[in-house]
C-alpha cells in the first residue's frame, strides 16, 4: 500500500467512524461523485466490516449535472423532487446515516441561468423539508468530507504546476481532518474536547446579544432565551455521536430571528449554485436583510435570500478563531465545509433546533414561536479576520470581550 493509499484509508475510517459513527445493523446512505469512486469503494467495505446492515450509494457527477442546467426542459426545474424527497425522509426514519462526499468545482455552473438554479434549489428544498427538520434536530446522523476534483485544484492552486495541484489538494485535506497525525482518530476526539470547553464558557455566559466590529462591519445579533452553543460533535436520537462536517472549527448557536441590527461585510468568496459571491455586504433590520451588494455574484446573492422569507433572516451564528490550522495555511478553498471553518460566520436560512432548550423535541411552529428561523435554505457566509472583535452583553448590559483582534478572549 503507499502512503496515499494508506492516508486515504485512514480517512475512509475518519468518516464511518467519527463522521457518521455506523452503528452495526444500521444502514449507511452515501452521496458521492464518481470521481470519488475508490474513497466511497473504501468507506463500503469499512462499514460492512463493522456491520452495516445496508450501505446504498447515490452517484452524481459534474459534467451531466451542467448539462441538465444547460439543456433540461425548464419544468424541470420547477417540479418538486418528491421521489427523492420521500426516498431520502424514508431512510432517515429508519435511522440511516447520511454521508455526503463532496468534489465541488467552485465555477461549475458558472453561465447557467441564475433562474433555474434558484427554482431547482427552491423546489427541492421545499420537497426536502421533512428530512431538513429532522436532521437539524439531530435526528439522524450525518456528514459532509470533501475529496479534490481538478478543477477545484485548479481554482485553489492557480500558481502551482498543473500537474501538481490535485496532489496538492489531497494533502491539503488530509491535513485540514488531521490525518498527517500518529493517530487521527484519538486527534479528533481531543480536538473535539477543546471546542466543548469552549461551548461550556460560552453556554455559562447566558449572552444576550453579540457586537460584531471589523471593517465595513457593525452588527449586533441577539441571542434567544435558552440559546445553546454547540460544537462539532452531536448526539443524535438513539444517543451515537456524530459529526457533521470534518474539518470543523466551530462553536455555534441560533440568532434571535428579529434581533439582528446593522451591516456585516464578507471576508472571503462565497461558493453557491455553482457561482462565486464575492466582496459582498449585508445590512439587517429587526432581523431582516434589507439590502446587499457585491463586487461579483450580485444576482446570485438576491436569488439567494429570495429562495423564502426565511432567507432573508439569519440562522446560525458561529465563532472560530482566526488562529485555526485552516486559517493559518492561507489556503482559500473556495468551498465553505473549508473556508467557514478558517472565520467567523454566519448562515443565512434555517436554524438549528438543536440550539435551544429542548429544540430537539419541539415541532417547527414551537421553534418558530421561540425566536428561531425557519426556511428551506441554509448557507453559510464567512465574515471573520484578524481585524475582527466581539463583544458579548449580558442581560444587565455588561459588556466584555468574546473576541480581539480575531482570536478568543478567553
Amino acid at each position: 500500500m503507499t502512503d496515499f493509499e494508506a492516508k486515504l484509508s485512514k480517512y475512509a475510517d475518519l468518516a464511518v467512524q467519527i463522521g457518521v459513527n455506523v452503528q452495526p445493523g444500521q444502514i449507511l446512505v452515501v452521496n458521492a461523485p464518481i470521481l470519488a469512486a475508490d474513497f466511497v469503494r473504501m468507506i463500503t467495505a469499512k462499514a460492512y466490516a463493522i456491520g452495516a446492515r445496508l450501505v446504498k450509494v447515490n452517484w452524481s457527477d459534474a459534467s451531466i449535472t451542467r448539462q441538465q442546467f444547460e439543456h433540461a426542459a425548464p419544468e424541470v426545474f420547477t417540479e418538486p423532487p418528491t421521489w427523492y424527497a420521500g426516498e431520502m425522509t424514508e431512510l432517515a426514519e429508519k435511522g440511516a446515516a447520511i454521508l455526503n462526499v463532496i468534489a465541488e468545482d467552485p465555477d461549475a455552473l458558472k453561465g447557467i441561468d441564475p433562474v433555474r438554479i434558484s427554482n431547482y434549489q427552491k423546489v427541492r428544498g421545499a420537497a426536502l423539508t421533512k428530512y431538513r427538520e429532522m436532521q437539524m434536530s439531530d435526528k439522524v446522523s450525518w456528514s459532509i468530507v470533501a475529496v479534490p476534483c481538478q478543477a477545484w485544484a485548479d481554482k485553489v492552486f492557480p500558481d502551482v504546476p498543473a500537474e501538481e495541484r490535485l496532489s496538492k489538494l489531497w494533502e491539503a485535506i488530509f491535513h485540514t481532518v488531521r490525518l498527517d497525525r500518529e493517530d487521527p482518530v484519538a486527534a479528533w476526539q481531543e480536538h473535539l474536547d477543546t471546542l466543548d470547553q469552549k461551548a461550556n464558557v460560552l453556554n455559562a455566559k447566558k449572552y444576550k446579544k453579540l457586537h460584531y466590529i471589523a471593517p465595513g462591519t457593525d452588527l449586533s445579533i441577539e441571542l434567544p432565551e435558552g440559546h445553546i452553543w454547540a460544537q462539532g460533535d452531536s448526539i443524535n436520537a438513539k444517543g451515537h455521536s456524530f459529526v457533521a462536517n470534518m474539518p470543523t472549527e466551530e462553536v455555534f448557536t441560533a440568532p434571535l430571528k428579529t434581533g439582528v441590527n446593522g451591516t456585516v461585510r464578507s471576508t472571503k468568496p462565497l461558493s453557491h449554485g455553482g457561482n462565486i459571491i464575492d466582496g459582498f455586504s449585508i445590512t439587517f433590520e429587526n432581523g431582516r436583510i434589507v439590502s446587499v451588494s457585491a463586487e461579483q455574484g450580485h444576482e446570485a446573492l438576491e436569488h439567494l435570500i429570495s429562495m423564502d422569507e426565511g432567507a432573508k433572516y439569519l440562522g446560525e451564528v458561529a465563532l472560530v478563531p482566526h488562529k485555526s490550522p485552516i486559517s493559518e495555511s492561507n489556503i482559500l478553498y473556495y468551498n465553505t465545509l473549508f473556508d467557514e471553518n478558517a472565520s467567523n460566520h454566519l448562515a443565512i436560512g434555517m436554524a438549528y433546533a438543536f440550539c435551544l432548550e429542548g429544540g430537539k423535541d419541539m415541532t417547527p411552529d414551537e421553534l418558530i414561536a421561540h425566536g428561531l428561523n425557519n426556511s428551506v435554505t441554509h448557507v453559510d457566509f464567512m465574515i471573520g479576520s484578524a481585524e475582527m472583535n466581539i463583544y458579548g452583553i449580558s442581560a444587565d448590559g455588561t459588556e466584555e470581550p468574546v473576541f480581539l483582534n480575531g482570536n478568543w478572549a478567553f
